[in-house]
């Protein structure tokens, strides 16, 4: 319970994404954005409503996340309005303060292995990440990452 209270209130989120995935690229863009973020079910549940301004254009994004009190493992669904999709949750925990969650996917239909971070959740500036793995998880390319600074 309350693996993710650090994340209640209100973020101004600096975003890095790489623009190609997968593909070897190192062209990074990087943009700012929001996020509110509150508990929900006693702390057994979380969700997170970003804005993001993207180059590409700016859009609406929210993450779902859930406990599952009989494993001890938190569920993680982002979905955003560009799709209407809801990407297979990441699955996992935080131990001695790294969160590590993940999942299967595809990706331009091939599959590979989703892997999101959170570190740096016990300050006032907690880091997300994201990466993926062709290799089934031999190897991982980060291609996103959101560092949070909290607004008062």
């Amino acid at each position: 319970m309350h693996a993710f209270a650090f994340q209640t209130g209100r973020w101004r989120v600096r975003h890095r994404k790489l623009r190609q995935r997968l593909a070897g690229s190192t062209d990074w863009i990087a943009f700012d954005g929001t996020c509110s973020a509150w508990e929900l079910l006693g702390g057994g549940a979380n969700v997170e409503d970003q804005m993001l301004n993207d180059p590409a254009g700016p859009y609406r994004a929210a993450a779902f996340r859930r406990l599952d009190p009989a494993t001890g493992l938190w569920s993680i669904w982002w979905f955003d309005t560009r799709v209407s999709a809801i990407d297979p949750p990441v699955v996992g925990r935080f131990v001695d303060g790294l969160g590590t969650f993940l999942a299967d996917d595809t990706l331009d239909g091939s599959p590979i292995k989703v892997r999101f971070l959170w570190s740096d959740v016990s300050t006032e500036s907690p880091r997300w990440e994201q990466a993926f793995s062709a290799d089934g998880g031999a190897r991982w390319e980060t291609n996103w990452t959101m560092q949070f600074e909290r607004l008062s």
